[in-house]
């Protein structure tokens, strides 16, 4: 995805990115021929010259492998559905290499961050209960818990695959009688978050996944998808114990 000139610069070590929208604002910049304006977007394939000497820019190949999907409602999180119903991967582009690995599941009726990657590693170490992830959910429900409710989320509810609990409910307010709760597990069994809510007769009007370890939804749009920030990237290999992939060195592990 082609990014601004000026972050380009900046993040290949050119200079700070005062000092290259100043060079641009200069003229002392050209790309493919022409004199940069701020705010130009660069593949990483364009001729650079700095004073009219050639830059050699690196783009970080390895965003082109991860990136994060708004699921809206109505869609599967499955490659090919019997139902025939709509899925994630009818929206996605398919990356450089390989194909697109979803990084756990979110039922039809559950919006929020779906996570994906081409690199096979990444994406069974991500899903691996002994890293236990933190999954954090937007959850409204029509008025309040009570202590009690609470408490037994915390302590532990009874599903039919064992015990489940959150590690932590937070009030996060709303307006009239929809109440809006943060909560975050460390599993990730199917309808985990929706069977806990059932398992103490407490319906849930709305779902959203809004973080997977280190990486947040942040201000998307439902449908929308965005590659990761390097800093992200980093983080997301540092939380499985997996060392990133050099830049401009990326291959797919499928």
């Amino acid at each position: 995805m082609p990014e601004r000139i000026q972050k380009v610069l900046a993040n290949a070590g050119v200079g700070s990115r005062r000092e290259v929208e100043a060079w641009i604002k200069q003229g002392r910049v050209i790309v493919d021929g022409n004199p940069a304006r701020l705010g130009d977007r660069m593949s990483g394939t364009e001729n650079v010259l700095l004073d009219g000497r050639p830059l050699r820019v690196a783009v970080d190949r390895r965003r082109e492998y991860c990136l994060v999907y708004y699921k809206p409602v109505g869609e599967v999180t499955t490659r090919r559905d019997p139902e025939r119903r709509p899925t994630i991967f009818e929206r996605l582009k398919p990356p450089p290499n390989g194909r697109w690995i979803s990084v756990g599941r979110l039922d039809i009726n559950t919006s929020g961050l779906m996570l994906l990657t081409s690199d096979g590693d990444l994406a069974h170490r991500l899903m691996h209960p002994s890293y236990g992830l933190a999954r954090e959910y937007a959850v409204r429900l029509l008025g309040s818990l009570h202590n009690e409710q609470l408490d037994r989320m915390r302590s532990g509810v009874m599903l039919d695959d064992g015990i489940a609990k959150l590690s932590q409910i937070g009030l996060q307010g709303g307006s009239g009688a929809n109440v809006w709760y943060r909560v975050t597990l460390h599993e990730g069994r199917n309808r985990e978050v929706r069977r806990i809510f059932d398992a103490l007769n407490i319906p849930v009007s709305r779902l959203i996944r809004v973080r997977y370890g280190p990486i947040e939804l942040g201000p998307m749009r439902r449908g929308e998808t965005r590659r990761l920030s390097a800093e992200e990237i980093d983080a997301l290999y540092a939380a499985v114990s997996l060392r990133p992939p050099e830049i401009g060195n990326v291959r797919s592990r499928i």
